[in-house]
């Protein structure tokens, strides 16, 4: 699989990202950083540092994006996971540094030499894709699959009662990416509440690990676990994960339909909503398909089998990997 990854690098984005990493058959061919969950210049320093506790130091390369959402002031999520986005660890800077190309300048690069065969999965406000679309609207049909973790299915926010935090934080570009044309795959919020948490019993079989990629994952994630408990959800919460699972194996999604969706950008209490018409009373020709139902059993094995790798580093990487999926 061609692949490129657009994030926000913080929180989950880390787990999604590492399961990425150590999955066989991927080329992962860059991460693009858009403005999203922390400190643009923290969520920099997340990816690499990710890359390098996955073994692949200098490997994969990290491209800078939008540090600002189009036309919104930014808003941070920084409450959620921690100042530094890596659950307060603040980890000391990496050799591996940043390229020079902007993401975006990548992004249609990337299109060019893998066209028809090149995957995005997208699990950040979606500024760099829509700036990609303004560049040049033939980006979309370039693109094999989009991927997007953003929106609910009608039902629960997270940052609003009816808003996600991807498409709350920058509303316009989630509306172009949305009437773009893109094949695009659209997994929710709600979704990842009925398949993608780990629970109490979950964090438990983690820590008994002891391995140094569970050791990373507790480390990264212990902000996010205190502050779910203050919303009522007693574990962590893996969207981006769910949505790079289903990406690199779809027989994980279950049940989905297509739909056409709208974002909301003027709306004052909705800002950002994902409307989808399952009622079809627009009558618009579907723009996403939507995730319905995923395989929660299966995503939650495959992310603890993810997490009893040792993280190694060299060209043995992947046959540690293999050993553990064994």
């Amino acid at each position: 699989m061609h692949l490129v990854v657009d994030t926000d690098t913080a929180g989950d984005d880390v787990v999604s990202l590492l399961l990425a990493l150590h999955t066989p058959g991927v080329d992962l061919h860059g991460i693009t950083i858009n403005v999203g969950n922390v400190d643009f210049d923290h969520q920099v320093e997340n990816a690499l540092k990710t890359i390098e506790v996955s073994g692949r130091a200098g490997l994969v390369p990290v491209y800078a994006g939008a540090r600002t959402p189009l036309m919104r002031v930014w808003t941070s999520a920084a409450y959620v996971h921690g100042s530094d986005g890596m659950g307060d660890s603040h980890f000391p800077r990496v050799a591996q540094r940043p390229e020079s190309q902007h993401a975006v300048e990548f992004l249609l690069e990337a299109s060019q030499r893998w066209a028809g065969s090149l995957v995005v999965v997208a699990q950040a406000p979606l500024t760099n894709l829509a700036l990609a679309v303004r560049q040049d609207p033939e980006f979309a049909s370039r693109i094999a699959k989009l991927w997007v973790m953003g929106g609910s299915v009608n039902g629960l926010g997270n940052v609003d009662p009816l808003s996600e935090y991807n498409f709350y934080v920058d509303p316009e570009a989630a509306h172009i990416v949305f009437s773009a044309g893109f094949n695009l795959y659209m997994v929710g919020w709600d979704l990842t509440l009925a398949a993608g948490v780990l629970t109490q019993d979950d964090l438990k079989q983690i820590r008994a690990m002891d391995t140094g990629l569970s050791r990373f994952f507790l480390q990264t994630q212990r902000k996010v676990l205190e502050f779910n408990a203050t919303q009522g959800i007693l574990g962590t919460t893996h969207p981006d994960t769910l949505t790079m699972a289903m990406a690199l194996d779809e027989s994980l999604w279950l049940e989905g339909k297509d739909y056409y969706v709208g974002i909301e950008t003027k709306g004052e209490l909705t800002r950002g909503t994902s409307v989808v018409d399952r009622l079809n009373v627009w009558h618009r020709a579907p723009n996403a398909h939507v995730c319905l139902k995923a395989d929660g059993a299966r995503f939650r094995e495959r992310l603890m089998t993810l997490l009893r790798c040792e993280s190694v580093v060299g060209p043995e990487w992947t046959s540690a990997c293999d050993k553990a999926h064994d």
